[in-house]
C-alpha cells in the first residue's frame, strides 16, 4: 500500500505543478517558489465515515455502493477510516443486529471521531423514535463505554433529533507543540484528516509568522484556522454565514482562551459591502464589532468548492498579503488569475486530504507587488 500511495501523491504532485506553472511569472525570479508537499498517513487518515445498513433476514451490515457500477458492496472494515471507527464497526453492528428495537427500520450509520478519542455516532430511520428506542440506545451506549469507548448517540428520523450524550466530539490538534481545542458538531464541516489538518494549520502559521497588523478571515467556520494563527495577529476577525459553525467557533474561542478573536455571522459578500460602507449589519452592531477599530494588512481565506466570487476577490485584493488554502484547485487559479495581477506568489503548499482520490488540497501565500 505504501507504493501505492506513493504513486497516487507524485501523480497529484505532477498535476498540480503543471496546474501553477502558468503563474511562473508572477513569482520572484520568475519561477515558482518552492513547492512544499504534506502527506498523509496511507491508512486510518479519516476522521469520518458514512455506511448505508443493508438488511437480509436476520442479518443486518454495513454496505458501500461502488460509484462506477452502483454495486452494493458488504464492508465488514474500512481501512481509510480512523483507527476508532475500525474498531467500533463490529461492536456496534453486533449490538444493532441483536436488538429487534434499535435495528427496525435502521437504514444508515455515520461515524464522527477524533485524534483525541472521542466519537460520535448518528443512526438514521425511516421510522418514527420514541422512548423506548432511547432508553434502548442508553443501554447500548453504557456497554460501549465500559468496553473503553469514549461514543455518544444521534438518533434521527423525519422531523426527529435524538441525543444520547453530546451532539458533537471534541478534538485536540497539536499545532508547532501547542495544544488547540475544537468542538465538532455533527452535521457541520471540519477538516476530514486529523494529521494533515495539523499540517495545514502549522503551515499557515509559518507563512503568516512576522506579519504586522490585523487578520481578516473569511470563511472560518469554527474557527478552525483563526484560533492558531491569532498568535501572529494583534487582533483576528472571522467571518462565517452557518449559525452550527458561528456557535462552535464562540465555544472554540473560549476554551482556547484567545481573547484577540471575535466572529462576524456574515456571508464574505456581505462583509465586503460592510468593508466598503455599502450597508450596515445589525449583526456587527450586535456582536460589538466596530470595523474601523482594526488594521488589516493580512487576510486568509478558506473558501468553499466554487472559490471566492469576483466581490471578494476584488476586496481581498486591497491586502497586503493573501492567505489562500483551496479544497479545488481548479477555482484556486481561477482567482489567482486576477490576484496575480495585484500580488505576487511567494509560498505555495499541496495537502493530501483525501488519498487515493482525484482530489487535492492546495495553499498560497500572496503578497502585494
Amino acid at each position: 500500500m505504501s507504493q501505492e500511495y506513493d504513486d497516487q501523491l507524485a501523480e497529484k504532485v505532477a498535476r498540480i505543478g503543471e496546474m501553477f506553472g502558468e503563474f511562473s511569472e508572477a513569482c520572484d525570479g520568475g519561477r515558482l517558489p518552492e513547492f512544499e508537499v504534506f502527506r498523509s498517513e496511507p491508512v486510518n487518515y479519516r476522521m469520518r465515515a458514512e455506511f448505508r445498513v443493508w438488511h437480509d433476514g436476520d442479518d443486518l451490515y454495513y454496505i458501500m455502493f461502488d460509484q462506477a457500477t452502483r454495486e452494493r458492496i458488504r464492508v465488514g472494515d474500512f481501512p481509510a477510516a480512523s483507527a476508532g471507527i475500525n474498531a467500533l464497526m463490529p461492536e456496534l453492528i453486533d449490538r444493532l443486529r441483536g436488538s429487534d428495537i434499535l435495528r427496525r427500520k435502521i437504514f444508515q450509520v455515520d461515524f464522527l471521531s477524533t485524534l483525541s478519542g472521542d466519537m460520535l455516532v448518528s443512526l438514521l430511520y425511516h421510522r418514527q423514535l420514541d422512548e423506548e428506542w432511547e432508553a434502548a440506545v442508553a443501554v447500548l451506549r453504557g456497554e460501549l463505554l465500559e468496553c473503553g469507548f469514549a461514543v455518544d448517540f444521534i438518533g434521527r428520523a423525519r422531523k426527529q433529533k435524538f441525543v444520547i450524550g453530546r451532539d458533537y466530539v471534541v478534538e485536540r490538534l497539536m499545532v508547532h507543540g501547542d495544544e488547540f481545542v475544537y468542538k465538532q458538531v455533527e452535521n457541520s464541516f471540519t477538516q476530514p484528516n486529523g494529521r494533515v489538518a495539523e499540517k495545514m494549520l502549522e503551515w499557515a502559521v509559518s507563512c503568516s509568522r512576522g506579519c504586522e497588523g490585523d487578520l481578516l478571515e473569511l470563511y472560518c467556520g469554527n474557527g478552525n484556522f483563526s484560533l492558531a494563527l491569532a498568535q501572529n495577529f494583534s487582533k483576528v476577525l472571522a467571518t462565517e454565514l452557518a449559525k452550527p459553525s458561528v456557535e462552535s467557533a464562540q465555544w472554540n474561542i473560549a476554551a482556547n482562551h484567545s481573547e484577540n478573536v471575535k466572529i462576524a455571522r456574515l456571508s464574505a459578500e456581505d462583509f465586503t459591502r460592510a468593508m466598503r460602507g455599502e450597508r450596515e449589519f445589525t449583526r456587527l452592531k450586535q456582536q460589538d464589532i466596530v470595523l474601523s477599530e482594526y488594521d488589516f494588512r493580512t487576510v486568509f481565506v478558506d473558501p468553499p468548492r466554487s472559490g471566492m466570487d469576483a466581490e471578494s476577490v476584488a476586496m481581498v485584493q486591497e491586502y497586503e498579503r493573501i492567505l489562500y488554502i483551496s479544497c479545488n484547485p481548479t477555482t484556486l487559479c481561477e482567482n489567482l488569475q486576477t490576484l496575480c495581477k495585484t500580488h505576487r506568489m511567494t509560498k505555495l503548499a499541496m495537502f493530501d486530504q483525501f488519498p487515493y482520490t482525484h482530489h487535492i488540497e492546495a495553499g498560497v501565500m500572496l503578497e502585494r507587488r
